[in-house]
């Protein structure tokens, strides 16, 4: 019997098993054939300190150098602009992610294609980064590997309660821990049933991308990642080409996700109202599902009807910058060690609030 048995391997799943590998025998199992297939591998993969929910923000602050002494960030810079008519809305998206408000003359500096006529100003500032997020899961993967295994295509097909742990059935044979953790992304309230536990009410909201070749023929790789103010699209550089998203989050199932062409084509449409470049084609497009608590806030630790039972679910769209502390979070707790985290974020991450 292993120590911890992890369910899913997104970057919640391989960092939970980075962290717990050092307290205990980890096996981690993934359903798709590789790591982070879903919404982990379908990331826009941006490292922004003020982006979220406060206990967010305070989970990417202490983030930040697990982030830099991995050498995981690049530089690439935010950007918010607002349309004519919505300087509220943009002077409130400025102070609410800490962006200094700059000329329309100096966003077109930064961005060329941003029509000046549609435009009511702009913010920005240069503490955003890339993330190379492969490398972070699997700096993780091989952290948990120093002390476990991941197994894939080894989807959760049935899940009994033992009297000392837990028992996971798969296609790949029959596992057993002291501890299960769930970290199964969109699934999770489906594992949590399976394993005759409390779901949390976990809301899986699509997220669609598109990928469209560089406008105008410009260089577009030291572009800022750009959204507009109240978030309706964003665009972000990627490969030579420029990824446009509608921003949208609709509420649906856990499923493998796919764009919905109706609501790229309204995205898009929204971006081309604030620039000078048609967009001629879509290269390609893909969605994933960002999955939320019903309070936005994640949830990590011990279910309140079973303590070998451990949650670590609800990252929605800040799993890959937040990830180093709320894995760090998740192995104080199952550890019973205080956590460097303040006890007010602390607790409003407490998969217990929601019993």
């Amino acid at each position: 019997m292993d120590d911890f048995l992890i369910i899913g391997g997104g970057v919640a799943g391989t960092s939970a098993g980075a962290r717990l590998a050092k307290l205990g025998r980890v096996r981690l199992l993934e359903a798709e054939d590789a790591l982070a297939y879903h919404a982990s591998g379908r990331s826009a993969a941006l490292f922004e300190e003020s982006y979220g929910t406060p206990a967010v923000v305070a989970m990417n602050h202490a983030s930040h150098d697990y982030h830099k002494a991995a050498d995981l960030l690049s530089p690439r810079g935010l950007m918010i602009v607002g349309a004519k008519g919505q300087d509220d809305l943009l002077a409130d998206d400025l102070a609410m992610m800490k962006l200094d408000a700059i000329s329309i003359e100096e966003a077109r500096s930064l961005m060329p294609i941003l029509n000046a006529d549609a435009l009511c100003g702009a913010g920005y500032h240069a503490e955003a980064w890339d993330i190379d997020t492969d490398q972070l899961v699997q700096g993780f993967a091989r952290e948990l590997r120093q002390n476990g295994d991941i197994v894939t295509g080894a989807k959760a097909t049935a899940i009994t309660r033992l009297p000392d742990g837990w028992q996971v059935e798969t296609p790949k044979g029959v596992f057993s821990g002291r501890v299960l953790v769930n970290a199964a992304g969109a699934w999770v309230d489906e594992i949590a049933t399976m394993a005759g536990v409390n779901p949390l009410g976990i809301r899986p909201l699509r997220r669609s991308m598109a990928r469209i070749p560089a406008p105008g023929g410009l260089d577009v790789s030291g572009w800022p990642m750009t959204l507009n103010a109240g978030e309706t699209w964003y665009s972000k550089p990627d490969a030579g080409a420029l990824i446009v998203s509608p921003a949208d989050a609709d509420l649906t199932t856990p499923h493998d996700a796919w764009a919905d062409d109706m609501v790229l084509a309204e995205g898009l449409a929204r971006f081309e109202e604030m620039v000078t470049e048609p967009v001629t084609r879509v290269i390609s497009n893909w969605a994933g599902l960002r999955s939320f608590t019903p309070d936005g806030n994640l949830a990590i630790g011990p279910a309140a009807d079973d303590p070998n039972f451990v949650w670590f679910a609800g990252q929605g769209g800040y799993g890959m910058q937040s990830s180093p502390a709320a894995s760090q979070l998740l192995a104080d707790i199952v550890e019973g060690t205080p956590s460097e985290l303040d006890a007010k974020t602390v607790a409003s991450l407490s998969a217990a609030r929601f019993a």
